[in-house]
């Protein structure tokens, strides 16, 4: 995918950060801020839902500027339901990358073309957050 690094290689993204100031927090808990929450990760929370994943998905393409959103379901194909071209897929993938704050691997980038597989995909990654 010689084509996704090109354009990584040229793209800036600014990058804001804020501090949080928490209070009554024991000592060895995590916290994980999630889009505009903050949310308490026990140890049997580790992983996101599923049914997160698919609102978080949806939120991105949703939000992606060449898309209707009315027509984003969890089974729309990028290129075939909703026009995109090759170049939209990449962007797609690389916002998804941070939003759920993973490296997805070009071999695997490749293969996500709709919601659905980008669904499973970040579902079944243990380091989805």
């Amino acid at each position: 995918m010689a084509l996704r690094r090109a354009i990584l290689g040229h793209i800036r993204v600014p990058v804001q950060t804020q501090t949080l100031t928490l209070t009554g927090i024991k000592q060895n808990q995590q916290w994980s801020l999630c889009g505009s929450s903050l949310r308490f990760m026990s140890s049997h929370d580790d992983h996101i839902t599923k049914e997160e994943v698919i609102e978080r998905v949806l939120s991105v393409v949703k939000s992606f500027p060449k898309v209707d959103p009315s027509q984003v379901t969890t089974g729309v194909h990028f290129q075939k339901d909703l026009g995109l071209d090759s170049l939209d897929t990449v962007e797609i993938v690389m916002a998804l990358e941070e939003e759920f704050k993973l490296e997805i691997p070009d071999k695997e980038a490749d293969k996500i073309d709709s919601c659905t597989l980008a669904i499973e995909y970040i579902s079944s990654h243990p380091m989805a957050s």
